[in-house]
């Protein structure tokens, strides 16, 4: 078995922008790097959407980019922009592409199908598998999507619905998505936060034509593609071991209130690369604590108050937009996230906040 000087575990999102971070900088030029990833092809298989709050290296790969988003109760609807801070959708076929494509020019780095094609003992290893112990009632967010095509064009493509509520909660968090990449062409998903334990949540297919059918009133579509997804909404054990870092998911880069990875990914990619020298010294790379504790006590909400969380979300945008969005791209000040806070119902939150102590 061959020796290499770096081991990447899982060659999806976060083992592959991590590879890319490294060779576009230079940093494989006189080192060997295996990429442990077992499937055969790569081919669009995601779609990774988010607000674009800093540059990242995969302008290209964006299918879409917005700058109106809104948010739907059944009796109300917000509409807002987002200028500054655009929504993308990235197309992980151009991002698998555009990355594989890259690597290929260095002969130094290899994929492999199978981890025991290769030596560990000598090699530094990042790990992008999350080793995941569920528990009956941890919360996930579990989701459906299908990129339809319409005969008519009747999608106003740009803005997208961000949130739906405008539909069947059954005793958990439940709301559409809907994200119109044409005028006659769009991503729509069903998304629940909820456990994993009710499988009845889990009819995806019915959802979506349900909700295509008469809430969006398209009778005659075409499905091109479909995702299936589930999102811990709690982290993965993730302790720093001699010779090896989890990265993405594995590592902690899922933010829990909402399920948003790739840029958090991206972030690290960065730090890994900027302190690849010192890999065995340096300090994990962590989502802020201050989001870690807002989040814990925003998922105890939500998971003792499903009924509430529509306007919960409802009203988190009567702040700023540009707050909230940098509030859930983890970039908010203090000042912001006082007055995001300050539009929550202060009763429940501060009841899960001392239950918490």
């Amino acid at each position: 078995m061959k020796d290499f000087n770096y081991i990447i575990i899982g060659g999806g999102c976060a083992g592959l922008s991590l590879a890319y971070e490294l060779e576009i900088n230079k940093k494989l030029k006189d080192k060997t790097l295996a990429i442990i990833e077992p499937r055969s092809e790569y081919k669009k298989d995601k779609t990774w959407s988010f607000w674009k709050v800093f540059n990242h290296n995969f302008n290209d790969c964006v299918k879409k980019s917005w700058e109106e988003f809104s948010i739907n109760l059944p009796s109300k609807t917000k509409h807002l922009k987002c200028d500054d801070y655009p929504y993308q959708s990235i197309d992980s076929g151009l991002f698998y592409k555009k990355i594989i494509n890259k690597l290929k020019e260095n002969k130094n780095i290899v994929f492999f199908k199978n981890i025991k094609e290769v030596n560990q003992n000598n090699s530094f290893i990042f790990n992008s598998v999350p080793s995941i112990e569920s528990k009956k009632n941890d919360l996930w967010q579990h989701f459906c999507g299908v990129e339809i095509k319409t005969k008519e064009k009747i999608f106003d493509d740009g803005i997208i619905n961000l949130m739906d509520f405008n539909c069947e909660q059954r005793k958990s968090v439940h709301f559409f998505y809907t994200l119109p990449f044409e005028k006659d062409r769009a991503l729509i998903e069903t998304t629940w936060l909820s456990t994993m334990n009710d499988n009845s949540l889990k009819d995806y297919d019915n959802q979506i034509q349900n909700y295509i059918n008469q809430n969006l009133k398209i009778k005659d579509y075409e499905i091109m593609f479909k995702e299936v997804g589930a999102i811990p909404l709690f982290y993965p054990l993730n302790i720093k071991e001699k010779n090896k870092l989890n990265i993405g998911t594995a590592g902690g880069m899922t933010r829990l209130s909402t399920g948003y990875t790739f840029l958090n990914i991206q972030e690290q990619s960065k730090y890994i690369r900027e302190n690849l020298e010192n890999i065995q010294n340096i300090k994990l790379f962590e989502i802020s604590k201050k989001y870690q504790i807002l989040d814990s006590i925003f998922l105890k909400v939500l998971e003792n108050n499903p009924e509430k969380m529509p306007d919960i979300f409802y009203k988190m945008f009567n702040s700023s937009t540009e707050s909230v969005i940098k509030f859930l791209s983890n970039k908010s000040n203090f000042f912001e996230d006082i007055a995001i806070i300050s539009k929550m119902p202060k009763f429940i939150f501060l009841k899960e906040l001392l239950r918490k102590r």
